[in-house]
Order: structure tokens, then sequence, then C-alpha cells
């Protein structure tokens, strides 16, 4: 029997005669990352990078001159995954940012959720000159959505791989881990105190999204289904959606139509503002 069988049997059985121990156990593993080290394409930008500590001990890598743009990973992700982006960004005469979120990496916490990274979002943004631009990938995605609901401001924004509704990440979850009606109940609530907002309203269709944005999602992505990226656009009015026939979840981040679809974005507002000056 394999460990995450053997998790599902205990869920299973106990999710029914101890909801909360078990939706409490759950909610820890939900919300507490692993420390996964770099893959060896990633190390020569992290040699490049200038390391920087920001307000309350928040960590983030550091390439380039000129207009910022700020990057934030997705769960148990890294900055160095977006190695193609920041060349790409680098070379095209940015600067690019990008955090590392909360118990991930260098940056303090144990436990790590939407809106504590959201919320590290706003506290770099505070730190760094205006953003030309926001690029989220999968958790990261999600949480810059949610962190421009908070006040984060960015003449633009770029979603990869992004769930649209947190409600249905958490239900996932709860089906994947095997817990039983009740306990699934339970471990939603737990996280909804431990965030301090409601599961439900953490969702693309209630956010006001007034930047021009570009949406990216490969329909064999495995952990988020490309579905939700349609969510996401029929909420967003002034957004693009880029939908690849391949790219996965990670992977997608490399893609050269992604990185083009990205400069063209982020280059092209720039140009847009100077021609109309």
């Amino acid at each position: 029997m394999s460990g995450l069988s053997w998790i599902r049997g205990v869920n299973g059985t106990l999710g029914w005669v101890a909801p909360q121990w078990v939706a409490n156990r759950m909610r820890q593993l939900f919300m507490t990352p692993r420390e996964l080290p770099p893959r060896d394409w990633e190390l020569p930008l992290l040699a490049r990078a200038e390391r920087l500590t920001l307000r309350f001990g928040l960590s983030a890598l550091r390439w380039g001159q000129g207009p910022t743009v700020m990057l934030m990973h997705g769960w148990e992700g890294r900055p160095t995954q977006f190695a193609s982006l920041v060349d790409a960004l680098v070379t095209a005469g940015y600067t690019a940012v990008a955090l590392e979120g909360p118990a991930h990496g260098r940056s303090p916490g144990d436990e790590a959720n939407v809106v504590l990274f959201a919320r590290a979002m706003l506290e770099a943004a505070a730190e760094l000159p205006p953003l030309r631009a926001v690029i989220g990938h999968s958790m990261g995605g999600a949480s810059a959505m949610l962190a421009v609901q908070l006040g984060l401001r960015s003449e633009t924004l770029v979603s990869i791989a992004a769930p649209a509704r947190i409600l249905g990440v958490l239900r996932g979850f709860a089906r994947y881990m095997g817990l039983p009606p009740r306990a699934r109940s339970a471990f939603i609530r737990q996280v909804e105190k431990d965030v301090g907002m409601r599961a439900a309203s953490l969702d693309v269709a209630q956010y006001q999204l007034d930047m021009p944005g570009l949406i990216v999602h490969a329909e064999d992505d495995r952990f988020v289904p490309v579905q939700e990226s349609e969510l996401i656009h029929q909420a967003w009015f002034d957004s693009r959606l880029l939908r690849l026939s391949e790219g996965g979840h990670q992977r997608v981040l490399a893609d050269p139509r992604v990185v083009e679809a990205v400069l063209a974005l982020v280059t092209g507002l720039h140009l847009q503002a100077r021609q109309s000056a």
C-alpha cells in the first residue's frame, strides 16, 4: 500500500469519528510547503541574482536595470523557475524582482496560503519603484489577482496556470486526501479561519481587474484545469487568453510563445504611452 493510500484510508476512517482532528492535520499539511532545491538549469540565473531583504524579512531576487516587473512563484516554487522570462525581461531593459513567498526560500514563516502571498506582494510593492507589470504563476497568479483587490497597483498583470476559485482548490485537496463530508467541511472552515477570509470570496468572478492583462494556461496542465483560465478571462474584460496545447503546469513558463506574449504586453503598453504623450 502506498503512503497516499494509507493516508486516505486513515482519513476515511477517522474523518467520521474525529472530523475536527483530521481537518486540522490536513490544514497543516495543506499550508506547510516543502523546500525543493533548484534544478541545474536554474543555477546560472541564481548566480547572477542580487538578493534583497525587504520589510518584515521578505526575501527577493533582482536582475537588470529599468522599469520594474515583479514576479511571484507558485506553491513550493522558486524565483528561478522564471528563468526564461527573467532573461527576456532583462534583455528588453527591465528590472525583474522575483519574490520568495512566505515560508519559501529565505522568507520567514512556517505556513503559506494565497492571502499571505498577496499581502507579501503588497509589502514588496511598497518598497519598489512603480510596477510596470506583475507576473504570477499558479498560486502566485491567484495571489496577484487577489493583491490587486487589496490595493496592489501595476500597469498590467500576467496570470500563468492560476486557479480562478480557491474554494475549488480546497475541495479538490480534500477529495484527493480522502476526507469524508464532515471532515471536508471542517477542513475548509479551519482554512478560512486561518486566512481570515471566506473561501467563496476568493473567486475571480467577484474581482475588479481593470488593467490590461494576459492569461496563460496549457491544456495538459494536470494540477490546475485549463477551464480555470476561461473563468478568469470571462471575469477580466481587458485580458488576452493564451491557451497552449501542451506545456503542463511548469514547462509553460519557458515556452517561447509565453515569453513573446509577456514582452508584447509589457513593451506594448510602454509604446502606447509614448505615442499618446
